[in-house]
């Protein structure tokens, strides 16, 4: 995503994307939500009350899959972090825009996880914790070797400037 469409983002800046495979483990999701949804509550309802109650929570199901699908899309694509000398910056957002600064001497450790289903889709969260929670930064759907790369970045990065103060 380019910087120029964000009035929060620094300009000149190397913007870094996260994984298309964000997109992809978040629509399964919503998929699968949708069709459990419609099968356990639209067939009973369907099939006990009235055939239209059935058509109803189907019908939302679809309308919901419809909306969701671009919206899960576009947040994928907010999603974006850069490097700069002295800091990490992570921006996402559609339509309330956030940008976090996360300035490598505040770091206290830098955490990787990767659940279940964020393993089966490949990819892994990036979480940075300072000595504020209110601070603390997160970069969801990295490959792990990007994730891996970046920890061990930050890692450093974080102990140099740290053992300064």
């Amino acid at each position: 995503m380019k910087p120029a469409d964000d009035a929060l983002a620094p300009p000149d800046l190397d913007w870094l994307a996260v994984s298309e495979q964000l997109y992809r483990m978040r629509r399964a999701l919503l998929l699968a939500g949708c069709v459990l949804l419609a099968v356990l509550a639209g067939g009973p309802l369907g099939w006990f009350v009235a055939w239209w109650a059935g058509a109803v929570v189907v019908l939302a199901c679809v309308g919901a899959g419809a909306w969701g699908l671009p919206a899960i899309r576009r947040n994928q694509r907010s999603w974006r972090y850069a490097e700069r000398a002295d800091d990490l910056l992570i921006a996402h957002g559609v339509l309330f825009r956030r940008l976090v600064v996360v300035p490598y001497g505040r770091m206290q450790f830098v955490d990787v996880e990767a659940g279940p289903l964020e393993r089966r889709f490949g990819i892994a969260t990036v979480t940075l914790h300072t000595a504020s929670a209110s601070s603390d930064a997160v970069v969801r759907g990295l490959p792990p070797a990007e994730a891996a790369r970046l920890r061990d970045r930050l890692a450093a990065l974080g102990e140099a400037r740290s053992a300064g103060l």
